[in-house]
């Protein structure tokens, strides 16, 4: 598939927390639904709790995961596919979707100045290519919701410390 088919945005948060605390937050499913909460909620089958590099085998479907509108409705699904991982610092998923026949999204983890930067990079090719100009702000809106409550966790979190 050729690039110029898909719709990228990059969202990125500096937080104030050691990188290999954000990243064990960043790829465990309870924290990936803390960010999505309240609006949707990623099912996994039983006791699959986090994206471990000891048994995350790049490029092999993991599983089919429901995201649930209010953490009830089944809205859409993610056939996901991890396809790079390099723990504790990135991870690179290249899945389909109900709404997109690729759907990329890319989150590293750096150091950076009293704390950490936590870059989510995310593509997508519609199935539909008239959902095109309703996803890109649809996600936009999601990610942009998701690092808010990144910066609420951390910052609540440096506060608590101090």
């Amino acid at each position: 598939m050729a690039t110029e088919d898909l719709t990228t945005q990059t969202f990125a948060s500096t937080l104030p927390a050691a990188p290999d605390l954000v990243w064990r937050h960043a790829t465990r499913f309870t924290g990936i639904n803390g960010e999505l909460y309240p609006w949707l909620r990623m099912t996994a089958p039983a006791g699959t709790t986090a994206l471990d590099p000891g048994t995350v085998e790049p490029g092999r479907p993991l599983f089919r995961s429901w995201l649930l509108l209010g953490g009830v409705l089944p809205v859409e699904y993610d056939d996901l596919v991890i396809a790079e991982i390099e723990p504790g610092r990135r991870f690179l998923e290249r899945s389909s979707m109900l709404t997109s026949r690729v759907w990329q999204h890319e989150r590293t983890v750096e150091p950076a100045p009293g704390g950490s930067r936590l870059t989510d990079r995310v593509s997508f090719s519609p199935r539909w290519e008239p959902l095109r100009p309703l996803m890109a702000p649809v996600i936009g809106l999601l990610f942009r919701h998701r690092h808010r409550r990144l910066a609420r966790r951390y910052s609540a979190r440096a506060n608590a410390a101090r």
